[in-house]
């Protein structure tokens, strides 16, 4: 609990105090009021000054002005207990609010721990403590065990383990060493590390973090919308209502005056919007909390709200499914065994720096003996012509594509591979067998393919610029729905356009992207989803929500948290008012005494509140749309 909280607390432990001794007086001495006097003051002396306040700056219809009026009266009606316990149990309320709403925002306010405060910068060689402003790009800065990451960078030297919870989700500490990229918002755990600086602080990756942050709360769903202008037509509304209550019935019927106006000040008491006020927002807030404990950043409630409702899942394939990263992914030999054709490719691709070498020597894994690498040449647009010192004698080694085996005569008898790049080898000009480098899909895509199936997410689709028997190849192995390739970043564009048109009305289309040409389609969809990590500043800016661990499962964490907040919200919409309005009525007939509109007002909120707060609990509902996808295979 803040301080403010506690103090609060206490008024109001030494409030209910002086309830109970004015209750156990009351009856047997003149001087019970005193206790309900005193009670009264110290649970809500403050709010006829809020209300008196308010006034004067122009909000006049709001609960404390709605709570003074009610308690007023009950006390002019002679109804000084019930007046005095309505002001005592709408503070305990207003108090849980405050708190759950506090705790609510811890998971985002924990995010705002990010923002560095220093960076180590080296200048002339000699280390001083500047502001993350100062420090520009290829400047070295020094980042010490325990310190936070103050801006983006590579590693020059040193390693070390980082902890990038609060930017991710992730639990887990993530090894760096040098040449690796890291980001800002990181806290550095254990080694010393020597960085320079690749982008400024304002364009980092904290610093984008940190503006999405702040700028949430300003993008409302609907449902908050409706709330807010529900509240100002609804509290005028019920206190003319209120007054007619108290003045009408009396004038035409010749009634008790006392006892009509205690039904208004019960009116009042009902009609307080707390419940609603309070606990949409609150649930809102909530689900936006338990997006970013699992690495997903929404930038309002609107998106939040938005993303509860997608029908249609529009992919990039290229750093969105797959890695990006080319990968031996087959081995395919004609003559020997998978070793011995991954070992002469190994060797005859050494002294390249081609991403096909590099992704076939870190097939291999072990050590090359550079001493029996007689000659390598590398030969433009076909391959390498290696010759090789074995131990069956020295070898002439051709590898590379279908062209390079043409020009040297030499038949390929295996049929071309449709997904991947087909790296052939020869010895001695006899075919030896081919290996398939290609993109790789990402681990989790299986898992969140069948995580959204399970969502209710109708359509699945891949939209790439790979040739099209590519992307229909890739799309069939992920069970996807439909699959268009051959498509630069205005065809993908016009196929969203074409797409948007086609979806139900209601429903939601969300693009997942990651790079810069992904921008235009990320800002035209419905839900712009960008992967956080490795993808493009471009993309992070257009889109809608940003999915810092690059997982595509996070989507349907999204979902499935979007969906329960709403679910939460609609609940407290139809409970707070259906309950509102049956003790309304009830109060307005006689048959409610202001006891009841406690409940209707203080009740409600609590539970409200209480039901908002589920929003931040995400767990059990995790395991359950994943159930089942373990072990699904592409």
């Amino acid at each position: 609990m803040t301080k403010k909280q506690k103090t609060m607390a206490a008024r109001l432990s030494v409030s209910a105090v002086f309830l109970i001794a004015g209750a156990l007086m009351e009856g047997r001495t003149a001087y019970a009021w005193i206790p309900f006097v005193i009670s009264y003051l110290s649970a809500g002396y403050d709010i006829p000054l809020k209300a008196v306040r308010n006034i004067f700056h122009g909000q006049v219809f709001d609960e404390n002005f709605l709570m003074t009026v009610a308690t007023f009266g009950a006390i002019g009606c002679g109804a000084l207990e019930e007046a005095v316990a309505v002001m005592l149990f709408y503070q305990v309320g207003e108090l849980f609010s405050d708190y759950a709403v506090n705790k609510s925002r811890k998971s985002i306010t924990e995010l705002m721990d990010i923002n560095p405060e220093y960076a180590n910068l080296v200048r002339d060689g000699k280390e001083e403590k500047v502001d993350p402003y100062e420090v520009e790009i290829g400047d070295t800065i020094i980042i010490k065990p325990g310190e936070k990451v103050p801006l983006d960078g590579v590693i020059v030297k040193g390693s070390s383990s980082l902890d990038t919870k609060a930017l991710t989700g992730e639990s887990m500490p993530v090894e760096v060493k040098e040449r690796d990229p890291i980001i800002s918002g990181s806290i550095n755990l254990n080694g010393l590390l020597e960085v320079q600086v690749t982008k400024l602080f304002d364009d980092s990756t904290v610093a984008k973090i940190l503006e999405l942050v702040e700028n949430a709360s300003s993008r409302k769903a609907k449902a908050e919308n409706f709330i807010t202008k529900f509240a100002r037509v609804y509290t005028p509304v019920v206190v003319c209502l209120a007054l007619v209550l108290a003045v009408i019935p009396p004038l035409l019927t010749g009634g008790n005056w006392g006892i009509w106006i205690y039904r208004a000040c019960s009116f009042l008491v009902v009609s307080c919007p707390c419940a609603l006020v309070i606990s949409v927002p609150l649930s809102f807030f909530g689900g936006l909390g338990a997006a970013s404990r699992q690495g997903i950043l929404m930038k309002g409630s609107n998106y939040l709200e938005a993303v509860a409702s997608l029908d249609t899942v529009v992919f990039d394939k290229t750093g969105t499914l797959t890695t990006g990263k080319f990968q031996v992914t087959r081995v395919k030999p004609a003559e020997g065994t998978k070793d011995q054709l991954l070992e002469l490719a190994a060797y005859g691709e050494f002294h390249s720096n081609h991403p096909i070498a590099i992704s076939v020597k870190e097939a291999y894994g072990k050590r090359v003996e550079e001493s029996r690498i007689v000659t390598a040449k590398e030969i433009a647009g076909h391959g390498i012509h290696a010759v090789l010192e074995l131990e069956n004698g020295r070898k002439d080694l051709y590898i590379g594509n279908e062209r390079l085996m043409k020009a040297q005569g030499i038949t390929i008898t295996e049929v071309p591979e449709i997904m991947g790049t087909s790296l052939y080898i020869a010895e001695d000009g006899v075919f030896l067998g081919s290996i398939i480098i290609s993109d790789t899909v990402r681990e989790d895509v299986p898992d969140a393919l069948h995580g959204l199936r399970r969502a209710g997410v109708r359509r699945l689709i891949m939209l790439t610029g790979d040739k099209p028997e590519v992307g229909r190849a890739v799309a069939d192995k992920l069970s996807l729905d439909e699959a268009y390739g051959g498509l630069l970043p205005a065809d993908k564009v016009l196929k969203v356009e074409e797409l948007l048109t086609a979806k139900p009305e209601g429903s939601t289309l969300g693009f997942v992207g990651d790079g810069i040409n992904d921008a235009p389609v990320l800002a035209r969809a419905d839900i712009g989803i960008a992967m956080g990590g490795i993808g493009s500043d471009a993309a992070v800016e257009a889109a809608d929500v940003v999915i810092m661990t690059d997982e595509p499962s996070r989507l349907v964490d999204a979902i499935v948290i979007a969906r329960k907040t709403m679910r939460i919200v609609k609940q407290n919409i139809i409970f707070a008012i259906g309950v509102k309005v049956l003790v309304l009525i009830l109060t307005a007939l006689g048959f409610a005494t202001m006891w009841a509109a406690v409940f209707a007002d203080v009740g409600v909120s609590v539970l409200a509140i209480l039901n908002a707060i589920r929003a931040l609990n995400y767990k059990k509902a995790r395991e359950k749309a994943f159930e089942g996808s373990a072990g699904t295979e592409v």
